[in-house]
């Protein structure tokens, strides 16, 4: 998620100080992602080094107040404007997880994914109990938080999905014949062997 853009796109809106950009972040987002102050002071720092933000006003309590520059609106229309792009590869830490325990002699892969299932249960329960304690309340910081809170209802239940997919899977393939021992081939990439690099060098 981009702290840069978020903070950029508020500050459209009218200048703001750091404390006070914080706090409107969080009415945004339900404080699902907390921010600590000296991230927002990184962030604006970066901003005004890449000419989108600039400080503006003191006030009498000492608060400098930054501003957004035309080059900023525009940086701000183009992530409006713009899917959220996903990497191509995955660094999900489940999925690598279940991958090498799926092909690692050993593992008892049922008893990782028993495990995860319960734990992504857990968090969908609480998830859903949270969004049903906050049902009722008709106001735009309610509407940002339940926006939040809905994508990570949908994550876990994807998770579980993904989970049981893995396992009938799994369930098809005795583990022994999925197991892959250590290669004995050399890589081919790499750095050379010092033999290699001994021999070159008479």
């Amino acid at each position: 998620m981009s702290v840069r853009q978020s903070l950029l796109a508020i500050l459209d809106q009218g200048p703001c100080y750091g404390y006070q950009l914080r706090a409107e972040f969080d009415r945004r987002t339900g404080s699902t992602w907390p921010l600590n102050v000296g991230q927002i002071y990184n962030t604006l720092d970066r901003l005004e080094r890449d000419s989108l933000v600039e400080k503006g006003d003191v006030d009498e309590q000492g608060h400098v107040y930054w501003q957004i520059t035309d080059a900023g609106s525009a940086e701000v229309q183009q992530w409006w404007a713009a899917p959220v792009e996903r990497s191509g590869g995955t660094r999900d830490e489940l999925a690598i997880k279940l991958a090498v325990a799926a092909t690692l002699p050993g593992v008892d892969v049922a008893a990782v994914i028993q495990t995860q299932r319960a734990a992504s249960l857990r968090q969908l329960q609480e998830l859903n109990r949270a969004k049903y304690a906050g049902a009722g309340v008709d106001s735009p910081e309610e509407l940002a938080w339940s926006l939040v809170v809905d994508s990570m209802i949908f994550a876990a239940e994807a998770e579980v999905r993904w989970l049981d997919h893995t396992e009938q899977r799994l369930a098809l393939h005795p583990q022994h014949a999925m197991a892959l021992e250590l290669s004995t081939e050399k890589p081919k990439r790499g750095r050379p062997a010092l033999a290699e690099v001994a021999g070159s060098a008479t």
